[in-house]
């Protein structure tokens, strides 16, 4: 079986997590892979995600490696047999490899935290605040469309059959942003109202009052899969995504955001009748901002 050219995040993942076993377990790859009859080159390509592994050897390497953590073993066995494919494969020519990546986590996320301190989360972006962004020269989009079909395409994560638990929290400053007119701006806003009626949604503005941790912490997605251990960490970064998946930073960006979460704003609520809101709650702002565009 020939290598991978192009590997994905998820067979990455996967050959990080057997690596980890097989050093928690004091073997070297030599004796790990003698150990299941297979060649310390194979077992060094499966490790850098560069070739599949067969279920019955995966398993086998879990045992010899001691692993008893059932439901975890069973996760590593649906990443192996995961074909990656999806709507984002149609797109694989034409997007790179970081917007593949995230496509293929959200869909198979049960749930998801972001923190954005300057935009809004794509996962809510209006068409018009989206296209305002990728026409921004400083970012190089060549094919604006393109670019914005893909993103409205990872959008329908929210309204399908088994939609992750989104929790996004949002900086005022975000809010304040020209992207496109005032009214783009105006009907951005509003479609966080609307998405918030969603009972899987939950939004909450952080104001320019509260303690300065929003700038501490930056920019993250926390996406999160039927098995927490293999949640991912995603930092956006100019030169290209960075993935955090040690159990250290999963656990280090989870108290980052419930910190995040403390520390802002009520979440919008547009159940309660208006004389009933809090003066500082998340839609409270939200209609403020309204007011003055």
């Amino acid at each position: 079986m020939g290598l991978r050219t192009t590997i994905s995040e998820r067979q990455r993942r996967l050959g990080v997590e057997l690596k980890q076993l097989r050093e928690q377990a004091g073997l070297s790859a030599a004796d790990a892979a003698q150990r299941i009859r297979m060649s310390r080159t194979q077992l060094s390509h499966i490790e850098l995600g560069r070739t599949s592994i067969l279920t019955e050897r995966l398993l086998e390497l879990c045992h010899t490696y001691g692993c008893m953590d059932e439901p975890y073993i069973d996760a590593l066995v649906s990443m192996s047999e995961a074909t990656g494919k999806g709507w984002w494969s149609g797109y694989r020519k034409r997007r790179g490899p970081g917007a593949l990546n995230l496509a293929e986590m959200e869909a198979n996320a049960v749930a998801l935290r972001t923190h954005q301190s300057l935009f809004i989360p794509g996962l809510f972006q209006t068409a018009e605040y989206a296209r305002a962004i990728f026409a921004s020269p400083a970012l190089g989009v060549d094919d604006i469309e393109e670019a914005l079909e893909f993103r409205l395409a990872r959008q329908r994560v929210l309204t399908g059959g088994s939609p992750p638990a989104v929790h996004a929290v949002i900086h005022e400053a975000a809010l304040h942003l020209r992207f496109g007119s005032s009214q783009t701006v105006r009907e951005q806003l509003l479609h966080l109202i609307e998405l918030a009626r969603l009972p899987h949604v939950t939004i909450q503005v952080y104001p320019f009052t509260a303690q300065a941790y929003s700038a501490l912490s930056g920019n993250f997605v926390h996406l999160i899969p039927e098995n927490p251990r293999l949640g991912t960490v995603v930092l956006e970064q100019p030169t290209g995504d960075q993935y955090l998946t040690e159990p250290e930073r999963l656990e280090q960006y989870g108290a980052f955001f419930a910190r995040l979460a403390d520390n802002a704003l009520a979440p919008i609520d547009v159940s309660p009748a208006p004389e009933a809101h809090s003066a500082k709650d998340s839609l409270a702002l939200i209609q403020h901002l309204l007011y003055t565009l």
